[in-house]
């Protein structure tokens, strides 16, 4: 219900909007300046816009006191979710070199196989 209320207030809000600015300017913003016969004249309380802003106004202020007493007597509990929780996070492995590599063995005749590729980064390797 609370979300069918704010969304009804937002059209409130968005044809409060278009009426106000479909009005006529009357040279007198914020009430400075302009005829004495604006408003307060016969014609000025019977145009159509006028009273269409009046009536949007009055809906949106009631809106508006609504859904803040909606909003405050809400007793809903603040819940933590914790599904993300239940789940470790998944253990960094050892990349896959691409190519197999032959395993490397130092006997007293000599090295053979092939030893692993290493990263060039130029650290000297320590001799048996």
């Amino acid at each position: 219900m609370f979300t069918f209320l704010l969304i009804v207030h937002a059209v409130i809000a968005a044809a409060l909007v278009t009426v106000i600015l479909m009005q006529r300017s009357e040279g007198g913003g914020l009430g400075m300046g302009g005829s004495p016969s604006g408003l307060m004249s016969a014609r000025g309380a019977a145009d159509f816009l006028t009273r269409a802003t009046s009536v949007l106004a009055g809906f949106f202020i009631g809106f508006s006191i609504l859904l803040a007493v909606l909003a405050s007597t809400r007793h809903a509990t603040a819940t933590i979710d914790t599904s993300l929780a239940k789940h470790a996070a998944p253990a960094i492995t050892q990349p896959v070199p691409a190519e197999p590599v032959a395993p490397f063995s130092n006997t007293a005749a000599g090295a053979t196989g092939v030893a692993p590729p290493q990263a060039d980064n130029g650290a000297v390797p320590l001799a048996h």
